[in-house]
């Protein structure tokens, strides 16, 4: 995919400074994962117009942001797959909790709306498997009384590339089926049984948008932006539920970060009355020993700032902001963690 640039044009720096430099014109270099790219995107515009700094953010996937972090490419990796601790230590890096939000089954069935179409996750895990295939298939009218699904073929649309939003998925439908555990599992690729390939979020989103009959999962700014007809789906406690941010918050409410070693936490199929069950976070990674500290300390100055006064931007667009109290503990950990190569710390 196409390297996709924020902001206004570079400030030139001359023969500034390197401090001075890396105030008045600074450009960030991040990819990874699409899941967060609506909020990265609105954020990172209203930063450079206050400050100047500019973001070259490659929207690549998951997958792509830890191939490019472990090859020291960019600033900062993203994904929404969460490394364990053994593998953050492996490649010397940290990651931290940026922003969480909902990933969603998106259709285009002539004459269903949004909000319309409910799916129990066991029929997300049938669909996807291949084993339910046509729109009025018996398990799927069940719980659809009175809407008129047609007798037609369900084209069946997934991610192409290595994905942070496929991880969020499949660990969903891992924990609901115990045939998709065991056959396919969760990854951030996978062999997918039947359907499309689709690159990025966009990609999927498009797919569905051209496909009639079809069915694919998608960050939901994504389904907003497109006009798509998002399904309830059954929660953990039995209820059909909208994927609204409200419904994100409830299945992030009883995150538990303070003791998630290294900031891993999933928040798939939570339990709660309103929990939407495929939801995620999506994470920065970056490397404990920074080569280029002055750099690196421009990068947490943009996420801070974020975490201070991009609420607002992430609400609109129904992510979820991380609470003060997370925050405050990734502030900590930047200080406590992140070094020069003189074992000075970067964040003070």
């Amino acid at each position: 995919m196409k390297k996709i640039i924020f902001a206004a044009a570079l400030i030139a720096v001359g023969a500034m400074s390197a401090a001075t430099a890396a105030q008045a014109a600074a450009t960030l270099n991040g990819a990874g994962a699409t899941f967060p790219f609506p909020v990265y995107s609105k954020w990172a515009y209203t930063y450079n117009k206050e400050t100047g700094v500019k973001l070259n953010y490659q929207a690549i996937g998951s997958g792509g942001g830890i191939k490019q972090i472990k090859a020291r490419t960019v600033d900062f990796g993203a994904s929404d797959a969460p490394l364990k601790a053994a593998q953050l230590d492996k490649f010397g890096l940290m990651q931290y909790p940026m922003i969480m939000g909902g990933v969603v089954p998106v259709v285009h069935i002539k004459g269903i709306k949004a909000g319309q179409l409910k799916l129990t996750g066991r029929n997300l895990a049938d669909i996807y498997m291949g084993k339910i295939t046509k729109w009025n298939d018996a398990r799927i009218t069940a719980n659809n009384k009175g809407l008129s699904l047609p007798h037609q073929d369900i084209s069946v649309v997934h991610r192409a590339d290595g994905s942070g939003t496929t991880w969020i998925f499949t660990n969903y439908l891992t924990k609901i089926s115990g045939e998709w555990a065991e056959k396919l599992g969760n990854n951030k690729a996978i062999a997918w049984p039947t359907g499309l390939g689709g690159k990025g979020n966009q990609g999927v989103a498009a797919f569905v948008s051209k496909v009639d009959g079809s069915i694919g999962y998608v960050e939901y700014a994504y389904a907003l932006q497109n006009h798509m007809a998002s399904v309830l789906l059954q929660n953990h406690y039995g209820n059909f539920v909208a994927p609204t941010a409200s419904n994100f918050q409830a299945a992030a409410a009883g995150a538990d970060w303070k003791h998630a070693k290294g900031y891993y936490m999933v928040l798939t199929n939570q339990p709660g009355m309103n929990s939407w069950p495929i939801t995620g976070a999506s994470f920065i990674l970056m490397y404990k020993t920074q080569v280029n500290p002055a750099q690196a300390k421009e990068v947490l100055k943009f996420f801070n700032w974020s975490y201070n006064n991009g609420g607002k931007a992430a609400k609109k667009l129904d992510y979820v902001p991380m609470p003060e109290a997370v925050a405050k503990m990734v502030r900590a950990t930047w200080s406590k963690v992140l070094r020069d190569r003189s074992g000075n710390s970067i964040w003070k």
